[in-house]
């Protein structure tokens, strides 16, 4: 799909992911002078160069786009360059029910697309190095962004209510979050861009690209 080559090193097996688990990401090739791909594994949940240990006591698996340049964990890997593609065959999110109701339980819906091919993902990646041992800890993150008023990516996650009343927020105080799909049109752009182009990029997918998905 993203013509990695067969020389790659770290073949991925498959299976699900979750958050902290291992999981697979592709990026530009760390040690090509030039420009190629190639498959890594590594911790999904983006592990900070300041951090002291590798287990860190606050969730680093998703990135808000719209704060990766001010962010302490992933600001310096948004500088640099260090996006990443994540691949997947689906991607799970819950839905709590209809604006107007509140669910006690959420639904797990699956997404897969249209086309039959796998989503590839933004994300950012780091290289972590213990301060101890001197061992290098592959990590990434994957990217969200608002996606209040999508018709499918809009519906999902638990809807905001007011602390006060305990009330639904309106719409245009809600955060729905959605992840972005990098399209292979757009991979070399995103992996290799500068920081601006890549910015462009950051928007829900379009919801075309969506399979079938629950009414």
């Amino acid at each position: 799909m993203w013509h990695i080559g067969p020389r790659n090193n770290n073949p991925w097996r498959g299976g699900w992911v979750g958050p902290r688990g291992q999981g697979a990401f592709i990026r530009r090739s760390r040690h090509d002078p030039g420009y190629s791909l190639e498959l890594v594994e590594g911790h999904w949940a983006l592990i900070p160069w300041f951090a002291k240990e590798p287990k860190l006591k606050y969730s680093t698996n998703n990135a808000r786009s719209e704060e990766l340049a001010e962010k302490a964990s992933f600001k310096l890997a948004w500088a640099r360059g260090q996006r990443c593609i994540i691949p997947a065959e689906s991607f799970d999110e819950p839905y709590w029910g209809p604006y107007e109701a509140q669910f006690k339980r959420c639904e797990w819906w699956t997404f897969r697309r249209a086309d039959g091919q796998p989503w590839g993902l933004a994300g950012l990646w780091n290289v972590w190095k213990d301060p101890v041992t001197g061992q290098e800890v592959e990590s990434y993150t994957m990217l969200t962004i608002n996606a209040d008023g999508h018709p499918i990516m809009g519906r999902v996650h638990k809807n905001e209510v007011d602390k006060e009343t305990g009330e639904v927020l309106p719409l245009e105080r809600q955060d729905k979050r959605s992840v972005i799909s990098i399209e292979l049109e757009d991979v070399d752009l995103w992996l290799q861009g500068t920081v601006d182009q890549a910015r462009e990029l950051l928007v829900p997918p379009s919801a075309q690209l969506f399979g079938r998905v629950p009414e």
